[in-house]
């Protein structure tokens, strides 16, 4: 059977980010797919060496403009490490709620441009909708709605008002009512289950094996979340990961949705048990030795390697991103699937190829 191989990217209707992948297909079948990677190179790494480490905050925080908070604590976690700072325990639960605040505006972001590749565009904007309200909730408690910068090495820049706590616990009972009647469409209705089930199946045995990180992880069946170590304020607020079993498109996007509702639920328990006190504490000197911090983004675990020598800029920086562990899970899927199906085994694993490649 005649081979053609058809580009997919890096301009793409469903693909927010540019990557490029040549299909080998055969009638209607993938039978292979050969990534190019590459397009962006910002130089982020390298400019570890030139700003000093309060200023490189800056930097780690854009490395990802979606999960830009959850960067901005990983890269302070890492620096109060190497420096033995202790974070005041008001700081350190802020930096929870605005964390689990910024993995629902991205999921609910994903969840639009999952609706979107599908067609269907009331859905999208539902999604887009519900996802303003939060960046609302953000922009009233950070004076950003979506790059936030309030983290900072010794605690975080603002406070939220005990007085603003009961309207804003107010409106996420209302967002979470609005998300429960959209997460509904995405997991009952017959035309997006069409598209989802049996879909860019992962193994469990294949998902580990591979590398894979996050909602791509657990929805094969691993229960791993790194947020079960009990860095900022999880010691204190358990995490029981979500997973299923199925391992397909579909899996992926149940996962994402459970996990909604599971952030709202963490964000109140924060709410409730968070102490009075201080934000931040001062911090002098500068960072020495060497270490490695993870934490658990929307899309999954990203690691975070710092190497100092004493004086004010980094000696070495180095982040591994979720997407690009998961980019080899993607790769071993593709071949086999309809030509039909790649928007939607490319769109479930939300690659962000800006924060790979840096």
């Amino acid at each position: 059977m005649a081979r053609t191989v058809i580009p997919f990217g890096p301009q793409h209707p469903v693909l927010p980010e540019p990557v490029h992948l040549d299909l080998v297909i055969e009638d209607e079948k993938v039978v292979e797919a050969r990534p190019s990677i590459g397009f962006i190179h910002r130089g982020l790494e390298k400019l570890a060496e030139k700003k000093d480490y309060n200023e490189f905050l800056f930097v780690a925080e854009r490395i990802c403009g979606i999960c830009s908070a959850i960067h901005g604590q990983t890269y302070c976690q890492a620096v109060e490490t190497l420096m033995n700072v202790s974070v005041p325990p008001r700081a350190v639960y802020l930096r929870t709620i605005w964390g689990e605040l910024s993995r629902i505006h991205s999921h609910l972001l994903w969840l639009g441009l999952m609706a979107d590749g599908m067609g269907f565009e009331n859905l999208f904007m539902h999604s887009w909708r519900i996802r303003e309200r939060v960046l609302n909730i953000i922009e009233a408690t950070t004076g950003a709605r979506v790059i936030f910068g309030v983290c900072k090495v010794g605690g975080v820049r603002r406070d939220i008002e005990p007085d603003a706590i009961p309207g804003i616990l107010a409106e996420l009972d209302s967002i979470e009512k609005d998300m429960r009647d959209v997460t509904k469409v995405f997991l009952n209705d017959k035309s997006v289950k069409a598209r989802l089930c049996g879909v860019g199946v992962v193994s469990k045995q294949e998902a580990w094996d591979l590398g894979a990180v996050g909602p791509m992880l657990r929805a094969s069946g691993v229960a791993q979340d790194m947020r079960t170590l009990g860095y900022a304020a999880f010691s204190d607020i358990p995490v029981v990961p979500i997973t299923r079993t199925e391992g397909d498109c579909y899996a992926r996007c149940a996962v994402r949705c459970e996990e909604l509702f599971q952030s709202v639920e963490i964000i109140r328990q924060a709410f409730n048990r968070i102490p009075p006190g201080e934000i931040a504490i001062k911090v002098t000197g500068n960072p020495a030795g060497e270490t490695i911090t993870r934490t658990e983004q929307p899309r999954g675990e990203v690691v975070y390697h710092l190497k100092a020598n004493g004086t004010k800029h980094l000696q070495r920086f180095r982040v591994r991103t979720p997407t690009f562990a998961n980019l080899p899970v993607m790769l071993k899927i593709l071949p086999g699937c309809d030509l039909a199906d790649v928007p939607m085994i490319v769109l479930t694993i939300d690659p962000c190829i800006s924060c790979t490649e840096r």
